[in-house]
Order: structure tokens, then sequence, then C-alpha cells
């Protein structure tokens, strides 16, 4: 009952948060169940780095196409649509034979899930206020770093008592019971809930018709150094997600659920980076009205930090400094999240869910890369902590390009401006 007494955005709010949440479960998973169906299958490190990544490549076809079917068709039947095909791709996931149909049910995740986030801010961009898009994005993605910390032990909790494939069954059907709920709580415009007071529309933006031809060219470019920064960003995120629970369990020998608990941990610092960001780069735009700073400045300050963090593993083997180390890393990793996923609604509020998708090919082109070589690293050396090099080399490269973002520009200004110089010059 308390739950129908909410406020209708805090409502929209918290089934984004659910989403992210359930999103985040049905992805990283299967890293603490590989040492299940690894051994079943026979599978060595660089095929299980494999299936880490096969998600991606859907993914990273489906972000920008899927913020464009958001912004056309509406955030409502985008995500109910790909609520259906991410749970049956985690159910299919628990059939899985062998190496060939466990790519295939996580290409098909990459499939269902490759709208969610751009759908999401296209969501956000009509249901949270200006002054609100650091902390709505911030506590969004800190659920999904709370399902990164979750799944490890839920996974090692199911896997001792039924199997590794009970756990993708309960994933999945916890993803089709979210689709329900979203189904009969979401309106595409605010002013159509059934729910919502005056006071909450007061603080709402317009709703503005859908302009429905999308600047492309000019889009992508503005939205390009924003991506880059997010690719830099995405390396470090999945080589986490991927092999955090594996480092534990086998660069100190430890036992499934010691490692469990260690990678938890780690996740479990992002939760807190994720929330505490948000609120930070909202703070430092009310008092200073800068979204430079607020956005631009934040990043490059929290990928610098990044980097110092995750130097102690170069030189030392020790569990402590490790866990300390880490979670310090993707603490301040993920204070990055709160300002990055703001950047698109403050350049193209029209367009935020085809720009949000634009930027977030930056973390899904990651997503393919860095757990195969990460994989391949380990493969080849045996050295658990040389892929943070690669973490560290491209955390310091968007340190610098995070200057290059213009969120205090918005793109409608811009492409006026532009539209203006080319009238001018055909005078």
């Amino acid at each position: 009952m308390k739950f129908l007494r909410m406020r209708a955005t805090t409502v929209v709010l918290l089934m984004l948060c659910l989403m992210y949440f359930i999103t985040y479960l049905d992805r990283v998973n299967v890293s603490t169940a590989a040492s299940g169906f690894g051994k079943e299958f026979n599978l060595n490190k660089t095929e299980i780095g494999l299936v880490f990544s096969a998600f991606a490549y859907p993914y990273l076809v489906f972000q920008i196409i899927g913020g464009w079917v958001s912004d056309k068709f509406g955030a409502r039947r985008t995500l109910i649509w790909c609520g259906v095909l991410w749970a049956v791709a985690t159910i299919l996931t628990g059939f899985a034979g062998g190496l060939v149909s466990l790519l295939l049910a996580r290409l098909l995740l990459g499939l269902g899930e490759g709208a969610t986030f751009p759908a999401a801010t296209s969501a956000m961009s009509r249901w949270v206020s200006k002054e609100n898009r650091g902390f709505a994005q911030g506590i969004t993605h800190a659920f999904s770093r709370v399902g990164n910390a979750v799944a490890p032990a839920a996974v090692v909790y199911i896997m001792a008592a039924h199997g590794w494939r009970e756990s993708f069954y309960i994933f999945g059907a916890l993803s089709l019971v979210w689709v329900v709920m979203w189904a009969f709580v979401f309106t595409e415009d605010p002013a159509r809930h059934p729910r919502i007071s005056a006071e909450e529309l007061a603080v709402l933006p317009p709703v503005k018709k859908k302009n429905l031809q999308i600047p492309w060219g000019p889009l992508f470019r503005r939205m390009l150094p924003v991506t880059i920064v997010y690719f830099c960003y995405g390396w470090t995120l999945w080589l986490f997600l991927s092999w955090i629970p594996q480092y534990f369990l086998h660069s100190y020998d430890l036992d499934i659920k010691k490692s469990a608990l260690f990678a938890s941990s780690v996740f479990f610092a992002g939760v807190v980076g994720d929330t505490l960001g948000g609120i930070v780069s909202d703070r430092i735009l009310k008092n200073s009205g800068n979204l430079k700073k607020a956005r631009s400045y934040m990043v490059s300050v929290c990928m610098l930090l990044t980097l110092l963090s995750l130097l102690p593993l170069l030189f030392t083997h020790d569990i402590t400094i490790s866990v300390l180390s880490l979670g310090a890393g993707f603490f301040f990793a993920e204070m990055t999240i709160g300002p990055m996923w703001a950047i698109p609604m403050d350049i193209a509020p029209e367009y935020s869910g085809t720009a949000s998708g634009m930027m977030n090919t930056g973390s899904a082109l990651a997503a393919i890369i860095s757990p195969v070589l990460s994989g391949y690293l380990i493969d080849r050396t045996g050295n658990w902590e040389l892929p943070f090099v690669g973490s560290m080399v491209l955390m310091g490269l968007g340190v610098l390009l995070a200057f290059r973002m213009q969120p205090d520009s918005k793109f409608q200004q811009a492409r006026q401006q532009s539209d203006d110089a080319v009238a001018k010059a055909r005078a």
C-alpha cells in the first residue's frame, strides 16, 4: 500500500532503479556461474571471456538504434519488448549445452538489453527535473551496482543449493515480473499519469512533440568526445564486472564463497560511488550554475583518482591491499556515472534517447574487447594484475578528453547557430 501512496515521479524512478538492478543481475551472473559451466563444458579463460563479451555485440549495435526507437515510439513500449527479450535470454542461458548455445543465449541477452539504458534516459528526460538529473542517473546506476554486488553471493547460494542453471531460471522469472509492473505504472507523458500531482508537473520539463527528423551528423559530432570518454570508463567497468569474481578465486586461491564475498565488497563500493557522484554533480551545478564544472571537470577528477587507486596493484600482491585498491578504484570510476549520463539530457533533451545511445556505444565497444583481451592476457601470462594496466592507461586518456565535452552548450542552440551560418553563406 505504501507503494501506491508514493508520488508518481518517485514510483517511476523506483521502477527504473529496479530495471537497472535486474538487468545487471542478468548481465553479470555469468561471471560467477562461470566456475560451474566452465568446468562442465571444459572451457579455458579465453573461451569464458568470449562468453562474457558475446552479449556486447548486439548490445553495441542496438545502442543507437534503441535510443532512436525509444525517442520515436516511447520508453514504455521499448522497455516492455526489451524486458521480454532479456528475460527469455536469461532463462535460455540455463538450458545451454555447451559453448555455442551459451554464446547464442548471451547474444540474445545483448539484443534485449541494448535499448534499455537509452530508453530509461529518454523516460527520465520527461520525468525528472533538470536540477535532479545527476541524482536520477546516479541512483539508477547505483541499483545496477547493487545488482553487481548481489549477483556473486546470490549465484553462489543458488548454485550450492540447486546448480548454476537454476540461477538463470530464477533471474529470468524476476525480469518477467518487472515487465508486467512497468506496463501498468508508466506513461510517456507525465500529465497523463492518473496519480501525477500539479506540484510534480510544475517542476518537470514541458513535453514537446517529438521531432522525428534526428540531425544525425551534428548530433554525432557533439556526442563523439562524450562517447570516447565513456569508452575509457567502460574498459574498466567490464574488466571489473567480468573478471573480479574470478580474480579473487584464482589469484589468491580462495574458495568460491570467499571470492564472492570479496567481489561483492568491491561492487558495493560502486553503489556508494554512483549515488554520491550524482548528488555531488547536482550540488556543484546548484552552487555554481556551471555545467562544465558539474559534469566535465568532475568526470576528469574522478578518472584521475581511479587511476591512482589502481596503482598499488602493480607493486604488491596482498589481498587486503587488493580489496582496498579495487574498491577505491571502482568507487571513483562509478562517481563519473551521474554526470556522464546527465550529459545527453543536458546537450540534447529532445533526442536524449539517441544521444545516450551514442554515448553508451563507447561502453558497449569496451565490453566486447576488454573481457576477451583480459582473458587472453591471463591465459598467456598467468598474471591477474596485468589487465589493470590497460585500465590505468585509458583512465589517464579519459582525464584529458573529459575537458572536450561541452554539456553547457545545448545541441539545439549549436545547431541553430550552424544553420544561421549556412544561411548567411548561401546569401
